[in-house]
């Protein structure tokens, strides 16, 4: 028998209504709900839980695998002799249902990890598709269980690596896929058939997932395992190869998280839901069944600075909008389209409240899916999720704390039921990972699965006092944020209103108010700090790119294939680029510039620094007749926005004029507007290591526009912003004179930008605060003045 664990009655749980007016049952197998008040979430009326219901659950689900039921309960001894069994209940009708049954509180399935571990799936991808290719294999052969492709902005762009809008981007902050060529190489060796591959990509995912369909139909001729791709009538006749049905993983194909915070983004929202993500959405039901076709991200919100709740609310919200696409939109049944949806959190330092708003999205999608589309299939009420722990936690002061960072983000995930899961390396604060980091981060998970034990038991938080409530709690939270978008008429309206990237904005200021006050603790960086040369010695070496290199080597391979090919055989076989103007004719490229955040500055809370910054500004404006004025631009294809907020914002609220330019400008734009604007100091924000190559760049446009001319006049400052104390957060600089810059810039690049190029006069590294930042910067402008510069 299962040992059933006699506790006092559990807290009620409570589940929340979709929206006001009619309440349904959760499911076919679930009991009804009592009716609530307006806005409440409704309780349920649950039947206690039996063995006889789980084993039924569990035996299915271990038809496939080495496991019985009985072998489930006898199979994990301690060292003491106690039987670890995989699921504890309480017999009590208040308790939570069994995991696998709705409203999946406990987890979508019954045995969980104790019958199938998660999938340990490192996002990763740099440089060309060989190098990527072989870091790779190299992690499947270490024990990694799936992959998850990084591709570089031009890629997700939809350029490809010969356009001279993305010269500092290729290859930089992914891998560089210009072509069904480069994606063969990406997995060669790497059996498409057998290995589940996600691969983060949405504003350019009709190519990219076009390049991948193709390559894994050529592997698989080519290993003997399919017919020709085109034999029999082509992908709809009955020959069709097998190769596509087989083929596992995770499109995410989720475009409207870019236009709320990543901003990799091609055309607006309206023509990318009602043609792109509902294409892919059918092709995938169609012909490819074990494919997920949209993985929906809360991940990006998070690391933009939104709160639990906020996260929740919005990628359902989201979810919701993608099946309407797909039910209302593309006439789809919700039963061929809801089971391959997935989704997508990440998971931050606040233990407790990761666990519970896993268990809590489980319980909201299960009823609102139910609520709004009434599906057949009980799979179409399941979320399944892949986590990964938080980049913005990461910090480059004591980098090795990192590594328990991501320990403590990766233990939650597994404890809110996590399907698989990345851990971020410690070193990423700064740069790409090493194979050294990257090991580390790698064998976090498998010592997790394989020494903690945490495999052995489905949801132990189950009946927990604390989890339940908070779960409810964050729940009904989630559910207002989800009330207030659907009245809205739906995410996408919500989104062109800009209430989601205002919302989203509100909460980063917020978290950086209670960072910078030290009421939000960050060891290392805001209490505890080693000062001097012991922070020093924890600085690590990091994977470094050679962007030019690359690009020669994409470009040549371009060169080739334009050449070569066959136009008329090979139109299937396009690079990214040539398959961008197939859309081109419904919307063009949806450009916008970077809104400034509303400020959000505590004052009182610094000791009297920020009165003392507004003093100087005030000085230097009395003198010289006008405020100290910068410009924030974004070059490159980089679509991170937070720090160019954070910057505009924070500097707007001490006393500066603050200009804000375009995404996605190149260093000629942003030199003209900088001339247009008269500015003192242009800020440039950059977190995608371009800066090597488009700092320089914009160092030659400025001298080439007569930058020297405006130096004179009131000073110049090139200042490439971040979000300061955190995650991509290094401030430092370029231009002849004075200069400042940011992003994600290793400390081994300060020498480079500062003296080799001659394109920085000052380096603020992770942990400066916004205050010492426009002091400083003010600093340098006042001694151009002074000199006359």
């Amino acid at each position: 028998m299962i040992v059933v664990a006699r506790t006092p009655a559990a807290v009620r749980r409570r589940l929340p209504a979709a929206s006001s007016g009619g309440r349904g049952r959760t499911h076919s197998s679930a009991a009804a709900v009592d009716d609530a008040p307006a806005g409440r979430p409704p309780r349920a009326k649950k039947k206690p839980p039996t063995v006889a219901e789980w084993e039924r659950l569990a035996a299915r689900e271990l038809s496939r695998s080495r496991h019985t039921v009985d072998s489930l309960r006898t199979s994990r001894v301690t060292p003491e002799g106690i039987a670890m069994q995989p699921v504890y209940y309480d017999l009590d009708s208040d308790s939570p249902p069994m995991p696998g049954v709705p409203p999946y509180d406990r987890g979508p399935y019954a045995t969980m990890h104790a019958n199938r571990p998660w999938t340990i799936r490192q996002y990763a991808g740099f440089s060309t598709a060989e190098e990527s290719n072989a870091f790779y294999r190299r992690n499947v052969a270490a024990g990694q269980q799936g992959l998850s492709v990084a591709f570089d902005l031009a890629t997700h762009r939809g350029y490809d690596s010969d356009h001279d809008r993305v010269v500092g981007d290729v290859g930089m902050a992914g891998v560089s896929i210009d072509s069904v060529e480069d994606m063969r190489i990406l997995f060669d060796g790497i059996d498409l058939s057998k290995i589940s591959v996600s691969m983060t990509m949405n504003g350019a995912v009709l190519p990219t997932m076009a390049m991948y369909i193709q390559a894994a139909v050529e592997q698989q001729e080519a290993l003997g395992g399919a017919s020709k791709f085109a034999e029999g009538g082509g992908e709809g006749s009955s020959s069709k190869p097998s190769v596509l049905s087989s083929l596992r993983g995770t499109i995410q194909n989720d475009v409207l998280k870019e236009f709320m915070v990543r901003n990799t983004y091609i055309y607006p929202p309206e023509p990318s839901m009602e043609r792109v993500v509902s294409d892919v959405i059918g092709y995938t039901a169609t012909f490819m069944p074990m494919f997920n076709s949209v993985s929906i991200s809360g991940y990006h919100m998070q690391e933009a600075g939104a709160d639990a709740a906020l996260e929740l609310g919005f990628t359902l919200a989201d979810g919701l909008e993608y099946l309407r696409a797909a039910v209302v939109g593309a006439g789809l049944d919700v039963d061929d389209v809801a089971p391959r949806y997935s989704f997508f959190f990440g998971i931050g330092m606040n233990f407790y409240v990761e666990i519970a708003k896993l268990r809590a999205a489980r319980r909201l999608w299960s009823t609102l899916v139910q609520k709004h589309f009434s599906p057949r299939n009980p799979k179409s009420l399941l979320l399944r999720t892949h986590c990964q722990t938080s980049g913005y936690s990461l910090t480059e002061q004591q980098p090795l704390n990192n590594v328990v960072r991501t320990t403590i983000e990766a233990l939650a995930a597994v404890m809110g039921g996590t399907q698989s899961l990345h851990t971020n390396s410690f070193d990423e604060a700064v740069g790409l990972p090493t194979d050294g980091s990257a090991r580390v981060a790698r064998n976090t998970q498998l010592i997790l699965q394989e020494e903690a034990g945490l495999c052995d038991v489905a949801d132990p938080w189950g009946g927990s006092h604390m989890m339940e409530s908070l779960t409810d709690e964050l729940a009904e939270k989630a559910m207002e944020i989800i009330e207030e978008v659907e009245g809205a008429g739906g995410m996408t309206s919500y989104i062109n209103s800009g209430m989601a990237k205002l919302r989203i904005e509100e909460s980063a200021t917020m978290k950086q108010g209670r960072i910078d006050s030290g009421e939000d603790v960050v060891v290392g960086v805001n209490k505890y700090r080693l000062d001097g040369e012991g922070n020093d010695e924890d600085r690590q070496e990091v994977r470094r790119i050679d962007n030019a290199a690359v690009r020669e080597k994409q470009i040549g391979r371009l060169r080739t294939l334009k050449r070569d090919r066959d136009d008329g055989e090979h139109g299937a076989r396009e690079g990214v680029g040539p398959a961008r103007p197939v859309r081109d004719d419904r919307a063009g490229r949806l450009l916008r510039v970077v809104p400034r955040r509303p400020g959000g500055r505590r004052r009182g809370d610094d000791g009297g620094e920020y009165e003392s910054v507004l003093r100087r500004v005030r000085s230097f404006e009395s003198r010289e007749g006008r405020r100290p004025r910068i410009l924030v631009a974004k070059m490159g294809q980089d679509g991170h926005d937070r720090g160019a907020k954070v910057i505009s914002s924070g500097f707007s609220d001490l006393g500066y004029d603050v200009d804000v330019g375009a995404l996605f400008a190149t260093p000629g734009e942003v030199a003209m507007q900088a001339l247009d604007a008269d500015v003192h100091c242009v800020g440039v924000s950059s977190q995608a290591a371009g800066h090597r190559t488009l700092l320089p760049a914009l160092k030659a446009e400025l001298e080439r526009h007569g930058a020297g001319h405006i130096v004179i006049i009131a000073g110049e400052l090139i200042f490439v912003s971040c979000v300061l104390t955190k995650l991509s957060c290094t401030l430092t600089g370029t231009a002849e004179h004075d200069n400042v810059t940011g992003g994600v810039i290793p400390p081994g690049d300060y020498n480079f930008l500062m003296n080799e190029t001659q394109s920085c006069s000052a380096v603020f590294g992770p942990g400066t605060r916004i205050t010492d930042a426009a002091l400083e910067t003010l600093r340098l402008i006042e001694e151009n003045v002074e000199g006359g510069i």
